[in-house]
């Protein structure tokens, strides 16, 4: 046992400790945790008030999350941590364009079963009707079949509908199966860009920043099947300056959808006035499928 004289043997002492995890992998990332840990305070020279201050911060957002809100996951996306993490792990280890992205907040398992064409919309939700085609690829650029996807995405008023108790269980949320073409058709409504929460931890360090809260518009994408990594995607829709500023950090060249705007009556459905089309190719890493753990209930 090392009794500590001064602030310079502290590192060394804890780092000797590090040292003994039995699992190599856990050993490198708290040994490397340790030396940045450390190196922060000392290059801030944290005070004792601001790390109590850490401290509050930290158990505040342990009770701001619960089944229907991860703090957690909200503050890693505000600080440009998730995106990293993807990139870095996605795209020949981040060398080339992927579009693998941010799996979000409000991912739920078991969404209903939908006929490929089918309508995701399962109570009154206003708004211009969305017509989404996605195709997935594998990396030599052949279509998938039996490709199991998840599609959910928000409200026309930036709503989950488990944060929204006037949506239906399940509203704007689906599981399809690819064909041997590798395509999956939905019917929707258009989303909006949105606010994240602002009454949390994570608000105050925006308005702290003068940063605003917004997310462009975007379809959430979840694809598996056995042979091919786990395809975790954001498409975006949006046309406005979000996304170039979106306050997640997560939006790439590669995951901007075709979206076009048309007028008049549908060719199948008849709709009338103003609906959209939403057309993106997915490609999928050969790798283990594996699903994430659900952020929420």
């Amino acid at each position: 046992m090392t009794i500590i004289r001064n602030q310079q043997e502290i590192t060394p002492a804890v780092q000797k400790v590090m040292a003994q995890t039995t699992d190599p992998r856990l050993r490198e990332i708290m040994t490397s945790l340790i030396s940045h840990l450390h190196g922060f305070v000392r290059d801030v020279q944290l005070t004792e008030t601001e790390f109590q201050q850490a401290t509050k911060i930290l158990n505040t957002m342990g009770q701001q999350s619960n089944d229907k809100h991860n703090e957690f996951v909200l503050m890693a996306g505000s600080l440009g941590v998730s995106s990293l993490v993807c990139l870095l792990n996605n795209g020949d280890k981040g060398t080339t364009e992927t579009t693998q992205s941010l799996l979000g907040p409000f991912w739920r398992m078991n969404q209903p079963l939908t006929e490929n064409g089918g309508s995701i919309l399962r109570s009154d939700t206003p708004g211009p009707r969305l017509y989404g085609t996605f195709t997935f690829l594998d990396q030599d650029g052949r279509p998938i079949d039996a490709l199991e996807v998840d599609i959910w995405h928000a409200s026309p008023v930036g709503l989950y509908e488990n944060q929204d108790d006037t949506q239906a269980e399940y509203n704007l949320r689906g599981k399809f199966m690819t064909g041997p073409d590798g395509i999956v058709r939905f019917k929707s409504v258009k989303p909006i860009g949105y606010p994240i929460p602002t009454s949390t931890t994570v608000g105050t360090l925006l308005a702290a920043q003068n940063r605003h809260p917004y997310r462009p518009a975007h379809v959430h994408v979840l694809a598996h099947k056995a042979g091919f990594k786990t395809l975790i995607n954001q498409t975006y829709v949006d046309e406005t300056d979000y996304l170039a500023s979106d306050v997640q950090f997560g939006v790439t060249e590669a995951l901007i959808g075709k979206l076009e705007k048309h007028t008049g009556p549908h060719p199948e459905d008849g709709e009338v006035g103003d609906w959209y089309t939403l057309e993106h190719r997915l490609t999928l890493e050969p790798g283990e499928s594996r699903l994430p753990i659900p952020p929420i209930k």
